[in-house]
């Protein structure tokens, strides 16, 4: 299954900032370890017999299938990020949960939003994880290398304004073998009409994106 558009994910995270702040939330009466952002094969002989077999390379993945999401991010990391939300977190619906398995925290305290997403997508080999990594980071320009976060990573922070309300997001993309991770940390608030820093949103995201990684590692250990 192909990745959902991003546009549309966008959307998702930030439409609850939109609702709340229009329903007076935002009204007084009432995501470094990289840089952040733009803001502030060899070819194989075969066998003659073998000649229509796959290749060792294209047959074997390092992950076949992704782990569970929700079990991505440790409990302590969630209630630091996400103050108030349920640390169990919510899936969100697949059509095939092999190919991609997303988890979403968010809560609202006093008047300070927090939204956290964490994203796992298994492709079929190294080569397609590595395209879908540079598609992703060469939409996201502003942003630096994490290093030490998989085979590569990235990490870019964002600031945006609609109806004089802020939120600042900040994305961390990694490639791990064959897997692609995409960690999205976002926050607003409501009182001030101001979003949290950007060095909070930028190390909080990579927190979340370097035990996500791991989580992915660990279940692939535990299989084999």
């Amino acid at each position: 299954m192909g990745s959902l558009p991003l546009p549309l994910a966008l959307a998702a995270r930030l439409l609850p900032v939109a609702l709340l702040a229009s329903a007076g939330w935002a009204l007084a009466t009432g995501p470094s370890e990289a840089t952040p952002n733009a803001e502030d094969k060899s070819s194989q002989k075969q066998s003659p017999d073998a000649s229509s077999a796959p290749s060792a390379s294209a047959a074997v993945k390092t992950f076949a299938a992704s782990p569970a999401p929700c079990g991505g991010v440790q409990v302590a990391t969630i209630k630091s990020l996400i103050p108030g939300a349920k640390t169990a977190g919510q899936e969100i619906a697949s059509t095939d949960k092999a190919v991609r398995r997303t988890c979403s925290w968010n809560a609202l305290k006093g008047f300070d939003y927090r939204w956290l997403d964490v994203s796992y997508e298994i492709k079929d080999s190294n080569a397609a994880a590595e395209k879908a990594y540079k598609d992703r980071v060469a939409d996201k320009s502003g942003g630096g290398a994490v290093p030490g976060v998989g085979d590569s990573a990235y990490s870019v922070v964002n600031l945006s304004t609609e109806d004089k309300q802020e939120t600042r997001e900040g994305v961390v993309i990694i490639r791990a073998s064959n897997a692609l991770v995409v960690v999205t940390y976002n926050g607003s608030d409501f009182e001030t009409k101001k979003a949290p820093g950007t060095d909070e949103i930028n190390k909080g995201a990579i927190k979340a994106a370097k035990e996500a990684v791991a989580a992915l590692k660990d279940g692939q250990s535990q299989k084999s």
